[in-house]
């Protein structure tokens, strides 16, 4: 028989829950303590299930029975009253809880706790920061290709080609975590490729035959504007060819001068992994020659403002200018181009002990171990080689003004 208002309000707690039928499944669970609270029983592929509809009175008799009757609709349609429900609260949390921001945050979250270095978690908030701006704070899954795409066109229309290009991969990553926790479906970005303006790379400029390296190495070891320590990290990016970061921020204790070893560490290495340098005798002579001037401090090429920091990223670029080198003629960067090229055209190397110092190994475990057991022994001829190498350009070149 079915209840009523009045019934309802005198049911009273006793020692054990009970439950009063309403019918059709419908039924008002009374606990020993607490409220009272509306269920609906219902079988859904063979499998007994209950279902809540809320504390009554705040859900009320009829309304119970509206919901009810919604739910057996559903069941004659085929479809799981609770997983239907289940979902329509995910998407309703999705409006407010999921938006592309604050997954994008925690993406970055994630990645700073993986080690990502700062510098690189620094270029991709700022580039999220241009999506923030526009749909930070839409539901991840309301964003499509076309939203997506007002935003590329913007940087686009500055003429940030190469801008545009790295913000719509750092966008579908961000949805490609949502998609891996279940958050999204899709990458609105995958069907973006191709509609963005073509962006011809311009490489970094750099000395690749070796009478013009040689007037490049003639003019750095005869530099004398500048601080002794900017003209020592212009002539071991010379013989080291690292990257221009990993050789600023270099700290005395990363260099073992007797083993003739530098070990880059992995949080500042391109790769994310600990990379060896071997050191020739012409490279300790160097770092042997700067150590009174600098070693007092933690930076081997400290800020000529403070040694708590290292010289800032354009110095070596400018010193370059100060010796008369365009842009279009010599960068930092360069110096890997150079190497890379007069070691390979020498024929005296294998091409993998080349990629090998230059830390362009893969990220297959076992590939990056076997290179450096193979190749090491070779690396350190290599690395005495090419310092006598430089050293020669000093005796054979003379520059032409």
């Amino acid at each position: 028989m079915p209840l009523s208002d009045i019934q309802i309000r005198n049911l009273k707690p006793a020692d054990k829950p009970y439950k009063k039928a309403d019918g059709g499944g419908l039924h008002i669970y009374v606990p020993a303590k607490g409220s009272k609270r509306w269920r609906l029983a219902y079988k859904f592929g063979g499998k007994e299930k209950l279902m809540s509809f809320g504390v009554y009175p705040v859900v009320s008799l009829a309304r119970a029975r509206s919901l009810c009757l919604e739910a057996k609709t559903l069941l004659a349609e085929g479809v799981d009253p609770m997983e239907h429900a289940r979902k329509q609260k995910q998407a309703a949390e999705a409006l407010t809880k999921h938006t592309f921001q604050k997954i994008a945050l925690e993406l970055l979250d994630k990645k700073r706790r993986e080690g990502l270095a700062k510098s690189t978690l620094n270029k991709k908030s700022w580039l999220l920061s241009f999506a923030f701006e526009d749909f930070g704070d839409k539901a991840i899954t309301e964003i499509n290709a076309p939203t997506v795409l007002v935003t590329l066109r913007k940087q686009e229309a500055a003429g940030n080609f190469e801008t545009a290009k790295r913000l719509r991969g750092v966008i579908g990553e961000v949805f490609r975590y949502a998609i891996a926790t279940a958050r999204a479906e899709n990458d609105p970005t995958f069907a973006l490729r191709g509609a963005l303006v073509a962006h011809k790379v311009s490489h970094m400029a750099a000395a690749t035959d070796a009478d013009t390296f040689g007037q490049l190495i003639r003019a750095i070891w005869q530099y004398d504007n500048g601080a002794p320590a900017t003209k020592a990290a212009l002539q071991l990016m010379a013989l080291l060819y690292p990257r221009p970061g990993e050789l600023r921020f270099a700290t005395w204790d990363e260099f073992d001068l007797k083993a003739r070893v530098w070990t880059i560490p992995g949080e500042r290495a391109k790769m994310r992994r600990e990379h060896k340098k071997p050191l020739s005798a012409h490279v300790v002579k160097i770092l042997e020659k700067l150590r009174p001037l600098t070693g007092n401090g933690s930076f081997v090429f400290p800020s000529p403002v403070t040694t708590l920091k290292p010289i800032s990223e354009n110095t070596l670029n400018q010193a370059l200018r100060r010796m008369s080198f365009s842009k279009d003629e010599a960068t930092s960067h360069g110096f890997r181009a150079s190497a890379s090229t007069l070691l390979n055209e020498s024929g005296l190397w294998d091409a993998d002990a080349i990629e090998a110092e230059l830390a362009h190994v893969g990220t297959d475990q076992v590939r990056r171990a076997y290179h450096r057991a193979r190749y090491w022994d070779e690396r350190v001829r290599m690395a005495d080689w090419w310092g006598d190498y430089v050293m020669d350009c000093l005796s054979r070149v003379s520059r032409n003004d």
